[in-house]
């Protein structure tokens, strides 16, 4: 497995989760632990489009890292887990990684309905252009 295939640490304990009510917490707990991109950033030009739930994204100079915010609790721990490793990437990776299959393997792709699932690969194709 090489180093694009490894699982950071919060898609690790999603993978290792037992059960729906351990994974749902376990992906909640992840998007508590991202910082969440500011209020003054979160405008239409940080919007992704086609998410049921609303989402911003955008590069922070300051933080030096793509951020993200969305109410949604659910979502958020879906944007921890795609942050965490994004921000390891370089633009070039970003743009060619299998963020899908990343997703996969964290066992992510069989909790989300297929409406958020939608709006997950507008994040993604978001995420490779930031």
């Amino acid at each position: 497995m090489n180093s694009d295939e490894t699982l950071l640490p919060l898609a690790s304990s999603l993978a290792a989760s037992k059960g729906w009510d351990d994974f749902t917490r376990t992906l909640m707990l992840a998007g508590k632990s991202s910082t969440p991109l500011p209020l003054d950033e979160r405008t239409s030009d940080t919007a992704v489009e086609g998410c049921e739930s609303p989402v911003w994204m955008a590069y922070s100079t300051e933080q030096g890292s793509i951020m993200a915010y969305s109410p949604s609790k659910v979502i958020r721990g879906v944007l921890a887990v795609l942050l965490e490793k994004a921000n390891t990437l370089s633009e070039a990776q970003r743009e060619s990684f299998d963020f899908e299959s990343y997703l996969s393997r964290c066992q992510l792709e069989r909790y989300l309905s297929q409406s958020r699932g939608n709006g997950i690969k507008s994040v993604i194709a978001k995420l490779k252009g930031v």
